[in-house]
């Protein structure tokens, strides 16, 4: 398919209310949209880095300049029909892969549209609906993420994800615990610590985790083998996993028993597929993760979701839980308790609506 037109956009989504994590806290998510076309047909794709270069290098203004200057030129007027050929054209720029998933993401939904078939089937899935968790971040007290969690389970999400950093610990995780003895949980400490808090670490082996999420530093996979190797509950790498090259390392360390994949961290849905096939061949379980995209991203995530592999309940949340109103249309919601279905239209089942993308938009280019 002959690529003709390409549209880069930088936005910024309010958030209900501000995101707290070990990197920072955020009431603003920055993302960066593609839209190109094909002969009339339109695929859109979404990659938030975020504002600033906390949860990695990347960050949603490097990451439009690089699409609009360099790899938009790269890929315009361009006959790409094949996944492995849009890689080979993007191969000669290092790094970056939230740039390149945008563009990534957006070729596959142009895709399976001209396969007249939804994305989840083009890849693969084999189900039509996906489990999904509930998160919850640093909030103001444990009395308040208590009664959030209880609001949680009576709705059916079957786990919660804990956001942990320092002076948000062992006593919050014992807290949620005694509270609720039979949760399914686990924390994700967003790389805030080092080998040295392996004692802490230790002491959460009795709370039953599901996980403890990157533990360490963002592009370690050494000394989460050593950590792995010292405590009972299991390690799942998230930042440390870029490519499927780091897959394979960290399986070949046993840095992990489990692996966090995000499309727009791995360069999009293309490596996220490989990522997924390798660790399902290595019987490593892998889930879906998200950077709180708008409906066109998390649509994506969806379409990963439904893959074989995918082994526990992944971080896909409906609309309302973040924004007012969705930059994409359709919003997100649930079809069930902790649940949402895959949908049965060609591509991602999602777009841009207009009026959102212009009011949201920061800055804009088009390649004609």
């Amino acid at each position: 398919m002959l690529i003709d037109t390409i549209n880069v956009y930088r936005v910024a989504m309010p958030l209900v209310y501000p995101f707290r994590t070990a990197f920072g806290n955020d009431a603003v998510i920055e993302s960066v949209l593609v839209k190109i076309s094909s002969n009339g047909i339109v695929g859109w794709g979404e990659s938030s880095p975020w504002k600033a270069p906390a949860y990695s290098s990347e960050f949603a203004a490097a990451a439009f300049m690089l699409l609009r200057d360099f790899i938009a030129p790269l890929v315009m007027r361009k006959d790409i029909e094949s996944p492995e050929q849009l890689l080979q054209i993007l191969s000669c720029i290092k790094g970056n892969y939230f740039a390149k998933a945008a563009i990534d993401l957006a070729w596959w939904d142009l895709y399976s549209k001209l396969q007249k078939k939804p994305l989840w089937k083009v890849l693969g899935g084999t189900r039509d609906k996906v489990e999904v968790g509930a998160d919850f971040g640093i909030m103001e007290s444990i009395d308040k993420l208590l009664e959030t969690i209880e609001i949680s389970i009576k709705a059916g999400f079957k786990r919660v994800k804990l956001k942990y950093r320092p002076g948000w610990e062992i006593d919050m995780v014992s807290s949620v615990r005694n509270a609720f003895p039979k949760l399914t949980m686990h924390i994700d400490c967003n790389s805030a610590y080092t080998l040295s808090d392996i004692e802490m670490f230790k002491k959460l082996d009795k709370y039953e985790l599901s996980m403890i999420e990157q533990p360490l530093m963002h592009d370690d996979l050494v000394d989460h083998a050593v950590l792995a190797n010292r405590i009972a509950t299991p390690i799942c790498l998230d930042e440390s996993i870029t490519s499927i090259d780091k897959a394979r390392k960290a399986v070949q360390l046993k840095s992990c028993r489990w692996i966090n994949i995000k499309p727009g961290r791995v360069g999009g849905i293309t490596n996220a597929k490989a990522i997924h096939d390798f660790c399902n061949n290595e019987g490593v379980p892998c889930w879906i993760g998200g950077m709180l995209e708008s409906s066109i991203g998390s649509s994506a995530c969806i379409a990963l979701a439904t893959l074989p592999n995918i082994r526990y309940p992944s971080d896909i949340f409906p609309t309302k839980r973040f924004y007012e109103k969705d930059l994409g249309i359709p919003e997100i919601l649930l079809s069930g308790p902790s649940e949402i279905a895959a949908p049965n239209v060609a591509g991602i089942g999602a777009a841009a609506d207009e009026s959102q993308l212009k009011k949201y938009t920061i800055e804009a280019a088009t390649l004609p």
